[in-house]
């Protein structure tokens, strides 16, 4: 276990500098020094050796310090060679002089980097009184929060407890921690001092508490701050909320909630002031937990056609374990609906005593009778969700017991099954709002014309499948699913109504003759080889209509396909065998999380839109969806359990962390973080990753931590999320085990940036020089159907999609131009720059040398005298980033309708597009393909419109951004601090394809 003493104050800082570190010392063109810097012990001058120079000039003056940046934010860190294998997390830059010259440095270790960034920060601050300041913060709020604690349990007044009672006494302060691990903190004192018995004094109690419940990234963070106090004041907090962790409408009232909410202090509840201990209390909340509360209940649109939703499903319902040996039981049922699943499976059979029996045909699985399953589904239907539940019933039986099986559904189940017949004049199915309550039946269904009480269907038999792959029968097409003829009664086929069970062909027939209330079910391997070779067709396909991909036979584990293959086809229901953990139902119960656990979520726009070109295999950039670039540091973590089954190496735990992307193709990705060898309890990990999104409305992360072993990495915790539902800023990840319940006390600690997301294009790289210019610059491209009036239609749309780009490019160049001078990386925000450029405003008898004039739309920056050049090259940025908002903002609105009226204009053509291409005289192939070239031009132009639409609200976004940092810093121009950032304006709002569709998006 390590022993290193915790950084918990700016003292621990200040001693660790002056004591000294190596750091390397980076120049331009690709040079890196190894140099030995510490401060001096008056704490006057930063030195560094060996050196060159003469030992006189080797020093910087800590009152020539500017100000200190974190990261690789410097031209000089920018243009070396070598700064892509330089670590974000360990570099810094010591600002300095008239001439804001840079000292660029590399510690070797981020722990090591926050050290020095907090001490030279806190000396920055006080200058020559940062002794005095260091005196009085020993005896701080936390120290007499902690010695209270201490007197609480003395009550003697003896000076000293019991280490029963002082271990206990920081249990309870931080559950987390092991009793184990607080015993030997203590003993490892009294040994350092030679001190007999177990007694514990209150130096003693508070210099352990400090030791073990102070986490040192969260120190540094409160520190950024807090302007070096050892506290958040209510202004403080509000920065940290806006700028870092996104919350919107804070005001000082919120703050103070807070603090009363987390501050355990009654000093620092009542001065407002928020300690390390409540600010560590308020991070590891479920405030500050990584799942956005917002998709915690249903938030998504419920009115949808219900082929427009993923719905969550089991295969399989009544197996608790594999589907070969395994025994049936009810539990299987509950446990599904309890987890939000809607799509339950019946496998029934006759049984005995005209009692119809629920079990895995031509297996050896266990039975139970379908009455009692039907009274559990009755019992727990509607648990998790009010939305609608289907019953998938495989149906095997005798016209005697089927008649049995009515009686009971309709006697146990009674107006809660839908037996509504479907519109035939309507073209879709109805919504899961319109259904909520009721319970579908999807089965066979004798055909209109049958007239009598019986009649003939065919049957897809998944168990007599298994059998024969597992070569129980023998037949001669063993790739070939069994299709035998049965008797249904006409009771049980009236039970069925917008979920009728039919036999796949292929897509063009489906296409011409299927009904959008008919269903159809698909073998993994069948939907597997579609998916692969026709993934636009497939698509399409379930745009309109429900399809159900069940396990492979040959999963006699009953281990689980990977659902995000099928529903980046946008398949709606893959039923998934909730007793067997893993991975992939990881995915399942991730996903299904994002809409209130409801079991339907939306699938996204592009996969639902009648005219809109997506191939499910895509290793690109999705047409018309802007990528976004996801930025996750993996800062620490708390509390990681042994493995279980894990005893060869006692209670060591060696963690390291996998940050894995699921989704398309296009976006699957994995990263992994070093090993912490021999830490599971505090792990330092300061590892930053970043990935970019194709399509963020199919994508997941999912962390995993895993325990480092020379014989086989064991599997430790696992968090998995949907990228929709990630929250940004500072972020705890409760981990929970193989099998899905909550690791008490487990977690990771991460921080969390999404960029480009309202923007556009490829993610920017680092430095201007790699910017792209206009006249290099891509656009999105329009096919040529050749048919010569819709391509005039087309031609038309090329110039307002160039301008659309540039006004989008034009305004995010020029805001990464702001934020590098501001010494920012492009993850920052604006707040985030102007509060980061605020101190260089400042003169030395603190009177501002630029100000912000408020008074108009667009805030404007104004010298009040002389300034350095630097600051000018500051302020002639931001006019520039200025000049590009207002383009947006006062060209958009035109351009945009530009767009849209091009794209009405073309689906004017959409219903006889088959027509006019023959009489342009294109046949089969080439005729194919103009519409799938118009079906790409309208996605193009529906995406380069919402692009437009995310540009102006994003702008909008940024000026109220410097507006509000503006007042917060007290840069603003007096008497314009309350000028209205928003003047209204026309929004922009996306045409649908049909002015009457209902169901358009």
């Amino acid at each position: 276990m390590p022993t290193e003493k915790k950084i918990s104050s700016a003292s621990d800082c200040i001693n660790s500098m002056v004591e000294g570190s190596e750091l390397k010392k980076v120049r331009s063109n690709s040079r890196i020094y190894h140099r030995y810097f510490l401060l001096d012990a008056d704490m006057q001058s930063l030195r560094w050796e060996p050196s060159k120079k003469d030992s006189e000039k080797a020093k910087i003056d800590i009152k020539s310090i500017k100000e200190v940046r974190t990261g690789k934010n410097t031209d000089i860190f920018r243009s070396n060679g070598i700064s892509d294998q330089i670590s974000e997390d360990c570099a810094f830059s010591v600002i300095y002089g008239e001439n804001y010259e840079s000292l660029d440095l590399v510690a070797n270790s981020a722990d090591v980097a926050n050290i020095w960034v907090t001490g030279l920060r806190y000396l920055i601050s006080y200058g020559k009184h940062t002794l005095d300041m260091l005196e009085s913060s020993q005896d701080n709020m936390r120290t007499s929060w902690v010695s209270h604690m201490f007197s609480e349990i003395d009550v003697e007044d003896l000076g000293h407890i019991t280490l029963c009672n002082a271990v206990q006494c920081i249990r309870n302060l931080n559950p987390g921690l092991k009793t184990s691990k607080i015993e030997l903190k203590f003993k490892e004192l009294h040994k350092s001092k030679d001190k007999a018995g177990t007694e514990v004094t209150k130096e003693e109690f508070v210099e352990v508490f400090h030791e073990l419940c102070t986490r040192p990234e969260i120190y540094f963070l409160l520190v950024q701050f807090s302007s070096n106090k050892e506290f958040l004041d209510t202004k403080d907090l509000m920065m940290f909320l806006e700028a870092e962790q996104g919350v919107a409408h804070i005001n000082e009232e919120i703050s103070l909630e807070i603090i009363h909410k987390y501050e355990p202090s009654k000093e620092g509840k009542e001065k407002g002031w928020l300690s390390i201990d409540g600010f560590t209390n308020y991070l590891m909340s479920p405030d500050c937990y990584i799942f956005d509360p917002e998709h915690k209940k249903v938030c998504q649109d419920m009115k949808q056609p219900l082929s427009h939703y993923f719905i969550n499903s089991s295969h399989n319902t009544y197996l608790i374990e594999d589907q070969f040996r395994g025994p049936s039981d009810i539990t299987g049922y509950i446990r599904a609906l309890k987890m939000g699943c809607r799509s339950v499976e019946l496998d029934v059979w006759d049984g005995p005593d005209n009692e119809p029996v629920i079990y895995t045909g031509h297996t050896m699985t266990s039975q139970i009778v379908f009455r009692s399953v039907i009274d559990i589904i009755n019992k727990y239907a509607f648990f998790a969700s009010e939305y609608p539940l289907i019953l998938c019933l495989e149906n095997h039986c005798s016209i005697k017991q089927q008649k049995v099986m009515v009686q009971h559904m309709k006697k146990i189940l009674g107006d809660k099954l839908y037996t509504t017949s479907p519109n035939v004049e309507e073209s879709y199915l109805p919504s899961p709002d319109v259904l909520k309550g009721r319970i579908l039946i999807k089965a066979k269904k004798l055909s209109s014309n049958c007239s009598g009480v019986e009649g003939d269907v065919t049957d897809e038999d998944e168990g007599a499948e298994m059998s024969q792959r597992m070569g129980k029968e023998n037949v001669e097409q063993p790739n070939n699913v069994p299709v035998k003829r049965f008797q249904l009664c006409k009771e049980l086929s009236e039970l069925v109504s917008i979920c009728k069970s039919v036999q796949f062909k292929e897509f063009q027939v489906s296409f011409q003759v299927q009904k959008y209330w008919e269903v159809c079910s698909f073998n993994e391997v069948l939907a597997s080889k579609y998916a692969n070779e026709n993934p636009g067709d497939f698509v399409n396909y379930n745009k309109r209509f429900l399809a159900r991909v069940f396990p492979s036979p040959m999963r006699i584990d009953s281990s689980n396909m990977n659902p995000q293959d099928f529903w980046k086809c946008g398949c709606q229901i893959v039923a998934m065998n909730f007793q067997t953990p893993g991975l992939m139902m990881d995915l399942n119960i991730g996903w299904f999380r994002q809409n209130g656990n409801c079991g339907y979520v939306l699938r996204p726009a592009i996969m639902r839109e009648e005219v809109s070109f997506f191939s499910a295999n895509t290793k690109d950039s999705v047409p018309g969806v802007s990528p976004q670039l996801l930025h996750i540091k993996i800062i620490s973590g708390q509390n990681f359990p042994k493995p279980k089954g894990s005893g060869a190496k006692g209670d060591v735990v060696d963690p390291y962390v996998y940050v894995e992307i699921h989704g398309i193709p296009a976006d699957c990705a994995e990263q992994r973080t070093k090993t912490v060898h021999q830490n599971g309890d505090a792990p330092i990990f300061d590892e930053s990753f970043e990935f970019q999104i194709n399509l963020p409305e199919l994508a997941m992360v999912r962390f995993v931590v895993l325990d480092d072993d020379y014989i086989g990495d064991e599997f430790i915790g696992q968090y998995t999320i949907p990228f929709e539902c990630l929250q940004t800023g500072y972020r705890h990840v409760p981990l929970q085990s193989l099998t899905g319940e909550v690791l008490a006390h487990a977690s990771l600690f991460v921080h969390v940036a999404i960029t480009n997301r309202r923007g556009g294009g490829k993610p920017h790289k680092r430095g201007l020089s790699v910017r792209k210019g206009k006249k290099s610059r891509e656009y999105a491209s329009l096919r040529t159907l050749w048919i010569k009036t819709v391509d005039e239609v087309f031609k038309n749309a090329q110039p307002p999609i160039r301008d659309a780009t540039d006004l989008r490019e034009n305004m995010q160049n020029a805001v990464v131009s702001f934020k590098e001078l501001c010494g920012l990386s492009s993850v920052a925000n604006l707040m985030q720059c102007m509060l980061a450029v605020s101190p260089r405003f400042l003169g030395a008898d603190n009177t501002p040398l630029v100000v912000l004039n408020l008074s108009e739309q667009y805030p404007t920056m104004e010298l009040q005298g002389i300034v350095p050049e630097v600051l000018k090259k500051i302020v002639t940025t931001y006019d520039m980033m200025i000049q590009s908002l207002k383009a947006v903002i006062e060209n958009a609105d035109a351009v945009y309708e530009k767009i849209v009226h091009c794209q009405k204009a073309a689906m004017e053509f959409h219903e006889h597009l088959h027509s006019i291409g023959t009489k342009e005289g294109l046949k089969e192939r080439k005729l194919q393909k103009a519409v799938e070239s118009f079906t790409w031009n309208i996605t193009i132009l529906k995406g380069q419109a919402d692009l437009l639409k995310y540009a102006k609200n994003e702008t909008l976004e940024n000026l109220k951004q410097i507006h509000y940092a503006a007042v917060s810093c007290g840069l603003n121009k007096p008497g314009t601090e309350n000028a209205d950032v928003q003047k209204p304006r026309r929004s922009l709002e996306v045409i649908p394809e049909k002015a009457n569709d209902e169901t358009g998006d």
